[in-house]
């Protein structure tokens, strides 16, 4: 009962906070999201510090105290604008899409669904990757993605209503391999965020700075499978906008050991996961407790 209604309050006063930010011109919003994010840093003190231990274990021997200390705060003030920036969705359309938004590589899209087995699009919880899936269906692609649920059923409700509006579809996380693999052979977009812990889902230990993590297979095996191409998409601020950068299709390495061919290809993409993120520290959520999971 106790938890129902604080859950309920947290509800109550967050729909308060968006309705707060929405109001307001998209810009000063956006910097009000990103006043908000710093004091939640502040005042979350768990996961202040896990984002702390962990940028330490990342960077410590390249980056003092002070600047690890100053690249975690920047990290919540980055979630703050996001958050932000998805309560605007409803300003946000086909129209005035590209002044928020500015593409580079898009072409490697349109040419991997030219060969009719659909697209794996892979990215990361970096820069606003809400607003990357967002950009791929107001552009007109076939675009869904695999999402986790929320734990309160009205946050998730909330959120999916507002992904959908923008025409993206969604395949929640529990969904079959034969479902999503169907998507993909009617040559359609599954986007996927896979640079999370989550013990739940197969998964195998790659390198990621320098320590064992725990990585989703899904991706690489839906791959290998429908032969849809891998191709990693970042959405990164970058002065007072987002740019949206497509790389090259990962070449996936095929040589018949499946196990040793999944690892391979999932420790490619972490790699060019983790070239972004150490490019742009201060954009991905390094609260989260990536390396929970460890070899026995």
């Amino acid at each position: 009962m106790k938890q129902a209604l604080c859950k309920k309050f947290i509800y109550i006063i967050a729909r308060i906070a968006a309705a707060g930010i929405f109001i307001l011109p998209m810009r000063w919003g956006i910097f009000l999201g990103g006043k908000l994010g710093v004091l939640l840093f502040f005042l979350l003190k768990k996961h202040r510090l896990q984002a702390i231990e962990n940028l330490n274990s990342a960077f410590g021997a390249e980056k003092s105290p002070r600047e690890i200390f100053n690249t975690a705060k920047s990290v919540f003030r980055n979630l703050g604008k996001n958050a932000a920036e998805f309560i605007n969705f409803p300003k946000i359309n086909s129209r005035n899409i590209d002044r928020i938004v500015e593409a580079e590589g898009i072409e490697k899209i349109d040419k991997a669904l030219a060969e009719k087995k659909g697209c794996i699009v892979l990215s990361c919880h970096l820069g606003n990757w809400e607003l990357s899936a967002a950009y791929t269906s107001l552009k007109g692609y076939p675009a869904n993605a695999i999402v986790r649920p929320l734990r309160d059923e009205r946050f998730d409700r909330l959120v999916n209503n507002m992904r959908s509006s923008k025409g993206l579809g969604i395949i929640p996380r529990d969904s079959s391999f034969k479902k999503i693999a169907g998507i993909l052979k009617s040559n359609q977009i599954v986007g996927i965020l896979p640079d999370q812990d989550i013990d739940s889902v197969d998964g195998v230990f790659v390198d990621f700075f320098n320590r064992k993590a725990y990585t989703p297979t899904g991706p690489v095996a839906l791959a290998m499978v429908t032969g849809a191409p891998i191709i990693p998409v970042f959405c990164i601020r970058q002065n007072g906008k987002h740019k949206f950068i497509v790389e090259e299709p990962i070449e996936l390495e095929i040589t018949g050991d499946k196990e040793k061919d999944i690892l391979i290809n999932t420790q490619k993409w972490t790699d060019m996961a983790q070239s972004y993120i150490r490019r742009y520290p201060e954009q991905w959520a390094w609260m989260h407790r990536r390396w929970k999971t460890q070899p026995v």
